[in-house]
């Protein structure tokens, strides 16, 4: 089961609207989007935990 965790998120309207245009245009929720960003600050900041699983993979699961 996933064991990932939920947040609520309060934020400005058109922040919302920007980052859901933005996550539109490259095929990404706007969660995987907001979750992406996030990765991409930390790592830049040189906080990336060690034990930090990768995104999970875009796309259809593979079929079984």
């Amino acid at each position: 089961m996933d064991d990932r965790k939920q947040v609520l998120l309060r934020i400005d309207p058109a922040v919302h609207n920007a980052l859901a245009q933005w996550a539109g245009d490259e095929f990404r929720s706007l969660n995987a989007q907001i979750e992406m960003l996030l990765r991409r600050a930390l790592d830049d900041a040189g906080r990336m935990p060690k034990k930090a699983r990768p995104l999970p993979k875009r796309g259809r699961p593979p079929s079984r």
